[in-house]
């Protein structure tokens, strides 16, 4: 126990020693105060990393479990009144020519597939959420809030903090300066924190850990409960740190569709964000006249179903603390599921954008923040009015309280001052759990209610789903039932008036010694969902098998059985309508990926099999990544559908291109081309982002979206060109 905190791991290391380990491989690391600030600079030349015993015995996850790493690692943690600082030796025995190191972007997940240090700090000891700071050796980092251990974490969490990395003789170098009051932690000077440091050698794919961590199905460092302890840091009382940060916006848009049209339409504006801790873990935020011009489009996608699409969030006012507001065990990210079934009670893309297009946000507010065991969520926000809606209010409300070690209970409430269909209230509102047990058996449960104006009854949905994401096996069954009415408007509901029922059954063993193959894996799937009367509607049932190799790369198959009964006709295609009916199909697909190590990487699929009444096959390359350069690369999408039924016949086409420039880590240009042929559109979004000033940004952006169904040059439909320009001030 130190200072009243019941530690997980050996007794705190009594200096001058700083790791301390026990018969399991739990660790508990020691922080170093130090009188004057480290220079941030790559060298680890000061004094301190000299008199400094520093912390290692990295053990490895991946590929041999429990071994030493093959490469070592030195990790110092110091401290002052402002910062805490975290200094790396990577020691290396490949050349730089060997290194995986071709992505400088923040927030990139090919930083993650990249060489890279890694650490994160769970500031409140909860063991399920927790800050974490990646750095590559070309300088490319990655930062993000870890909410109830879910991977990638919320990368628009974006602090204010410095690193470099570095070279010496043996190896790479990583050195960070993270301030203080970029962090929330519990009152009182002595903390306790959670901890846990990986190391990645992506030319060996080998990662290893400081904690001896047991694998899984995902990704090891999100595992904060299984984390070790960082003691000795006497973290400042914490002032009630004041952020300020004014925008302002000019450009041009044409809308030659519009009556009248418009052309080249000046405009400007200009707004603010104001982020003020209340306590030292409670923040508010408040937002005026908000613009979100510099965000990037959406991706388009092709919908063959008769269920809508879903798009993920990506505006930043939104997107910091949205793992607070997950509910039952969906998450509304674009990693996360949020295109699967399980309804979302909350999603924000209901505010501001009303099919699509923009609603302006006058003003809104949000508090985020823990209190003891509790984390609270609180967002309110006054969208203005327009042709199409008049101006509403959205409010959501989220308390969710710690139980145990890795369980808590919680509740959810969502409202609109008018409805979708009527000038009425709407609200939803919801119970849900999530029990932790031993170390990869996890329960997510809810129950919700929606009350919509205009309707009463079968408004309620629940679910109870059991999952077990073990490394050799993995187990998950699900209960979900959505009835008729229920309907959250601040939410999203890809299928309504189902009741499901998913099971899964997943065996992935390791050869031993193999020097080619790292994992096999074979999984059967089977879905059942019928209509509220017992009807069946949709039953899938597929098998698959994959091989993981030790270098990345991976190959899969899958074949599968599907039926689906369409209770109205169905228009799959301009001029293809599907009859009223059951139809039974089936089909194969094989695919290989390709890993982060190519110099072309991503995953190329075939797919061929019977499709309704007819047959369907696709081709796809996704997740694609050309490096030309560390600083220039391409990133391509291609999906393509032939399709033949007895109604017509009909191909979807769907390109897309981003191109990359990263100039510096703090500045990088993107160009993002797509052509839809379901949509008949083909847009383009370049965006020139520059971090001028640690948090104060330049944005250049220029968008438009053109009509195909004509041949020769597609004809303009919209333009914009913004320039938006802010800046960061902190009190």
């Amino acid at each position: 126990m130190v200072n009243g905190v019941t530690i997980n791991g050996p007794a705190p290391p009594a200096a001058p020693d700083t790791v301390a380990r026990d018969a399991q491989g739990r660790v508990t690391l020691r922080a170093t105060r130090i009188t004057s600030a480290m220079k941030i600079d790559g060298k680890l030349d000061e004094d301190a990393y000299r008199l400094v015993q520093p912390m290692g015995g990295f053990v490895q996850t991946e590929p041999r479990r429990g071994e030493p790493a093959t490469e070592q690692t030195e990790v110092w943690i110091f401290y002052d009144d402002e910062n805490i600082y975290v200094g790396a030796k990577c020691y290396d025995s490949g050349t730089e020519d060997q290194w995986v190191a071709n992505e400088m972007r923040r927030d990139s997940m090919n930083v993650v597939r990249n060489e890279n240090f890694s650490i994160y700090f769970d500031t409140f000891y909860d063991r399920r959420n927790a800050f974490l700071f990646e750095l590559s050796p070309i300088g490319g980092i990655y930062d993000a809030y870890v909410t109830n251990e879910r991977s990638p974490g919320n990368i628009d969490y974006n602090p204010v903090w410095d690193r470099q990395a570095g070279r010496f003789e043996k190896g790479w170098i990583a050195e960070m300066a993270i301030p203080f009051r970029a962090l929330r932690y519990k009152p009182g000077a002595s903390q306790v924190w959670g901890v846990n440091v990986r190391r990645t050698v992506r030319w060996k794919n080998e990662e290893s850990f400081i904690q001896k961590m047991t694998p899984n199905q995902g990704s090891v460092i999100f595992q904060i409960s299984l984390g070790g302890t960082l003691v000795g840091v006497d973290a400042p009382s914490g002032s009630k740190n004041l952020e300020l940060k004014p925008y302002a916006i000019a450009g041009l848009s044409s809308d030659l569709r519009a009556k009248p049209a418009v052309n080249n339409d000046k405009n400007g504006d200009v707004g603010f964000d104001v982020k003020y801790g209340l306590t030292q873990n409670l923040t508010a935020d408040v937002t005026y006249n908000t613009d979100f011009a510099q965000v990037e489009v959406d991706e388009q996608q092709v919908n063959l179903t008769r269920f809508p699409l879903f798009f993920p969030e990506k505006r930043e006012f939104f997107l910091e603390g949205q793992g607070i507001f997950d509910f039952g065990g969906a998450v509304s990210s674009a990693s996360g599921g949020g295109a699967g079934l399980t309804p979302l009670l909350f999603f924000s893309r209901r505010i501001g954008l009303n099919n699509g297009a923009q609603v302006p946000i006058d003003a809104g507010g949000r508090l985020t923040g823990k209190v003891g065991k509790t984390t609270l969520g609180v967002i309110d926000v006054r969208a203005g009015d327009t042709e199409l809606t008049p101006s509403t209010n959205f409010s959501v409300v989220r308390v969710k309280q710690d139980v145990g070690r890795r369980s808590n209970v919680g509740l959810l409430y969502t409202g609109r001052s008018n409805a979708v269909a009527a000038p009425d209230a709407s609200q939803a509102y919801g119970v849900d759990a999530t029990v932790g047990f031993f170390d990869n058996w996890t329960v997510n449960t809810y129950w919700a209610r929606s009350d919509t104006p205009g309707v009463e009854g079968r408004d309620t949905s629940y679910r109870a789903n059991v999952n077990y994401n073990g490394d050799r096996y993995g187990l998950q069954y699900e209960k979900l039932r959505v009835n008729e009415h229920f309907n959250p408007e601040v939410g999203f509901l890809r299928r309504s008036a189902f009741d499901r029922q998913f099971g899964s059954l997943r065996f992935s063993p390791r050869p031993k010694r193999s020097r080619r193959v790292r994992k096999y894996s074979y999984s059967l799937n089977y879905d059942y969902i019928a209509n509220p009367d017992g009807r069946l509607e949709s039953r899938d049932v597929n098998a698959g098998y994959g091989i993981t190799f030790q270098n990345g790369d991976g190959f899969s198959a899958q074949v599968g059985r599907s039926y689906e009964l369409l209770p109205s006709p169905f228009t799959i295609a301009p001029g293809v309508r599907l009859p009223v009916g059951g139809y039974g199909f089936g089909d194969g697909t094989l695919s290989w990926s390709q890993g982060n190590q190519h110099k072309i990487a991503g995953t190329l699929s075939v797919s061929r099999g019977s499709f309704y009444d007819g047959n369907r096959t696709t081709l796809g390359y996704s997740g694609g990544r050309i490096e030309l350069s560390p600083r220039f690369s391409l990133e391509p999408g291609v999906s393509l559908n032939w399709v033949d039924l007895t109604e017509g016949q009909f191909m979807t086409r769907l390109l897309s291109n981003r191109a990359t420039f990263t100039v510096t880590p703090r500045m990088f240009f993107s160009g993002l081309v797509q052509y839809n042929s379901s949509a008949k559109a083909m847009s383009t979004n370049m965006r020139l982002r520059w971090e001028y000033r640690p948090g104060s940004e330049l944005f250049v952006v220029y968008t438009d979206e053109r009509d195909t169904a004509l041949t020769g040059v597609p004809d303009l439909k919209n333009r914009a060109f913004v320039v938006k320009v802010n800046r960061l001030f902190q009190f």
